[in-house]
């Protein structure tokens, strides 16, 4: 079996590092997380660090009706290919952040509860059976979407922006590696109330089958993310301030505050 490393971004004494979380804390490590890397020796306690998005992507992957679940809801027919957007990476914020609604807007924000893949090697071109060999790890995101911007222009549904705004893309607080995506299950809880749960193993496109797909049409490279996207039970913010936990067992919870 597999064992599972939880790796981990951080800010200590002004500086940037990243290392694994442990029972005792996190072993800082030197080098390259999806390179060669070792441990320095060196422990720090959570309670000594900011924690940072646990990688830097060069871009963001959002789907967009990947689950069977959502999609029968919605009557909506399965899509023949994944269909994706790209979120800005300036939309990145940390485990802990609180993220603020913009002031020029005043209409709907939701919470998507998602899985995220994080690539470990450049990756262009390849089959559903090397894609594996290039997934580093697996890690909790909030797809956050002002719904309003989405779709108030009918002639241009405004993806980019309504998922692009800054903060609105909150991932963390590690990256797990060696966990099967399949047997895992994405919980979202709103104001300590559960909005979401809903399988993996329901997905359209498996983890695999996204990466060959999106690398056929874009080379990957390390610490890029993709959203695999969300399911049923996905809501609106309507408090002044909002707790959001996305949860997935195996990987932690990813707890931001959102307020209007």
């Amino acid at each position: 079996m597999t064992s599972v490393t939880k790796w981990l971004r951080f800010r200590h004494a002004g500086t940037t590092g990243f290392g694994t979380l442990t029972s005792s804390g996190i072993t800082v490590h030197e080098g390259d997380m999806f390179g060669r890397n070792a441990a320095t020796g060196k422990i720090l306690a959570l309670s000594e660090v900011e924690l940072l998005a646990p990688c830097v992507p060069s871009k963001i992957v959002a789907l967009w009706n990947n689950f069977h679940a959502l999609a029968a809801k919605l009557n909506q027919p399965k899509p023949p290919e994944p269909l994706y957007l790209l979120k800005a990476t300036t939309s990145i914020a940390a485990a802990g952040a609180v993220i603020r609604r913009p002031s020029y807007y005043d209409g709907k924000t939701t919470y998507e509860g998602e899985l995220g893949i994080v690539i470990g090697k450049t990756c262009a071109r390849v089959s559903p059976g090397e894609a594996d060999a290039f997934i580093f790890g697996y890690t909790c995101v909030n797809d956050i979407t002002a719904n309003d911007i989405l779709t108030r222009d009918p002639t241009f549904a405004q993806w980019a922006r309504a998922k692009g705004i800054d903060d609105y893309g909150p991932f963390g607080p590690v990256i797990a590696t060696g966990l099967d995506p399949v047997k895992l299950t994405v919980r979202t809880i709103l104001n300590g109330v559960e909005r979401q749960n809903y399988p993996i193993s329901d997905m359209i496109f498996s983890a695999q089958e996204l990466v060959s797909r999106i690398s056929h049409d874009m080379t990957l490279s390390p610490g890029d993310l993709i959203a695999v996207g969300t399911s049923v039970g996905v809501g609106v913010m309507k408090e002044p301030v909002n707790t959001v936990t996305v949860a997935i067992d195996g990987i932690g919870e990813l707890t931001n505050e959102f307020r209007l």
